[in-house]
């Protein structure tokens, strides 16, 4: 089986052009045309999962400090936009005061799906290694059941995938919500080289340089009925690549001019 044109995963929003993992990177996503959206997600002291990759708030933030070790109102004191203001380099905002951008949480970014006019693909990566353990899927399932997500009629129609480098997580997910489709991400292909993964995971999830590297992966991954979310696809020369080779997903930090070049305009 071969997946017609990628479908283009925008990689925590459309992150090059807006500060990752906040409201306006998604929204920005969205309105450019992307059909999906990713994220990372983390849990706070008090058991709300928010929208951050890095362990520590340091990178994306005005505070310091790991997610695990804050409360969600505490977070709410800082500025997670701010890092990015390099991208306001016209001038046009020069003199003028930015709104401070919050956390996201997870809820908030389903809450923004569920109110676009358009279906969008969820993509929520658990990150691990986590000092709250299995309680970071556990929670995801809860608030996914909560918004009707957890049960799909079928893992291929899902409006959510869950995906991870830890196959501890993904086995948690497919025992507490099996109907769930999951993306097993993959640095190397070692093990996995044959093309069949493990009966935990549904989707292949290597690294552009991998599949680079391996390109007949997509064809034997195909045949045990896997299609490929590729990660991170940023140039034009790897947009193409992905499209010739017929992987079903790429994830790119630059949704829009990867809509722009897989639909011809």
């Amino acid at each position: 089986m071969r997946w017609s044109v990628p479908r283009v995963v925008a990689h925590r929003g459309a992150s090059a052009e807006a500060a990752e993992h906040t409201l306006p990177a998604y929204v920005l996503a969205l309105e450019q045309g992307a059909d999906g959206l990713e994220c990372d997600v983390r849990m706070t002291r008090d058991g709300h999962l928010v929208c951050i990759h890095d362990s520590r708030i340091d990178r994306t933030s005005t505070g310091r400090g790991p997610v695990s070790a804050y409360d969600l109102a505490m977070l709410a004191a800082y500025d997670f936009g701010g890092w990015r203001d390099d991208l306001n380099t016209d001038g046009a905002t020069a003199g003028l005061v930015r709104p401070r951008v919050g956390v996201l949480t997870l809820a908030q970014l389903l809450g923004l799906l569920a109110d676009w006019p358009d279906p969008v693909q969820l993509f929520i990566e658990t990150k691990h290694p986590a000092s709250q353990g299995g309680l970071v899927e556990a929670t995801l399932v809860t608030l996914l059941t909560e918004h009707g997500l957890a049960a799909p009629k079928s893992r291929h129609d899902s409006p959510v995938v869950i995906m991870s480098f830890s196959a501890k997580a993904l086995r948690r997910v497919r025992a507490a919500a099996p109907q769930l489709p999951t993306v097993a991400l993959l640095p190397t292909l070692g093990g996995v080289r044959s093309g069949e993964l493990p009966p935990w995971a549904d989707i292949a999830g290597p690294r552009f340089g991998a599949l680079q590297a391996d390109p007949g992966f997509v064809l034997r991954a195909a045949a045990h009925g896997h299609p490929i979310y590729c990660w991170t696809i940023d140039e034009p020369d790897e947009v193409a690549l992905c499209a010739e080779l017929g992987v079903a997903y790429l994830a790119t930090n630059r949704p829009g001019a990867a809509v722009r070049q897989l639909s011809g305009s």
